[in-house]
């Protein structure tokens, strides 16, 4: 029996899903969740093959949901609004169910997963390398800390380093990782804020107390928490005109 659990906040729209699979018996609905963080634990716990996920929904939306998985099921979008779309795919997406949807069309849906389960499940692993801003993405960053999920809003990261695979997200003298790249980070984060000052660093430029020279036409950015980071001589200039000097 294949294991499938709903995630959307919308208790019609799951509804409508049980009702739909009512017609295959080789899977069963294991599970029903409200929002992401339910999800996730969820697909911890009861490690299902397949997931129906809706895109927008409160505390972490669905994208946000499986970058935190330490698992990968097979995965279909199903929301509103087709603006996502492109973005579902992007992430290697199964299928994408606009709604409302059909049975007919849930059906397509079913039995490009059934055709190979082991397939679909591989290519939603690869979520963790989608670029581009995702509702609310440069508000927040969501880090799995063991057990537990938090949301870091970006106006309190003091900073960002490069760390191998994975960026680490300095907030309030703790360090967290992020499996991204630091040009993901610049492209999602609010440029009027962040500004990439040297390959491995990517600062808060409200964090930021003084200028040091360090040697020649070398300089180090001082944060209030007492951090110095270098400044790359490419990144200096647009720094002296990101403060207006």
């Amino acid at each position: 029996m294949k294991k499938v659990i709903l995630i959307d906040d919308e208790p019609l729209a799951r509804l409508l899903l049980r009702e739909y699979l009512e017609k295959y018996e080789s899977v069963e609905v294991v599970a029903e969740c409200n929002d992401g963080f339910e999800g996730a634990k969820a697909i911890a716990q009861l490690h299902p093959d397949l997931i129906f996920l809706d895109i927008q929904m409160p505390k972490i939306n669905g994208f946000e949901m499986l970058e935190i998985l330490q698992e990968y099921p097979s995965v279909i979008f199903t929301t509103a609004y087709d603006e996502f779309a492109l973005k579902a795919f992007e992430a290697n997406a199964l299928d994408y169910l606009l709604k409302p949807f059909s049975q007919q069309r849930f059906d397509l849906a079913m039995q490009k997963w059934l055709a190979n389960p082991a397939v679909s499940s591989e290519k939603t692993e690869n979520i963790a390398e989608i670029t581009g801003k995702q509702p609310d993405e440069h508000l927040r960053i969501v880090i799995k800390d063991g057990t537990e999920i938090r949301i870091i809003p970006t106006a309190e990261v003091e900073y960002l380093e490069a760390y191998d695979d994975y960026v680490k997200i300095h907030h309030k003298g703790k360090t967290h990782l992020k499996k991204k790249t630091m040009n993901y980070f610049e492209k999602t984060l609010d440029s009027r804020q962040f500004i990439r000052i040297h390959r491995s660093y990517i600062m808060n430029i409200n964090e930021l107390t003084k200028i040091e020279s360090f040697e020649k036409n070398s300089y180090l950015a001082i944060l209030r928490s007492g951090a110095r980071l270098p400044i790359s001589r490419t990144a200096y200039a647009p720094l002296k005109e990101m403060l207006g000097i």
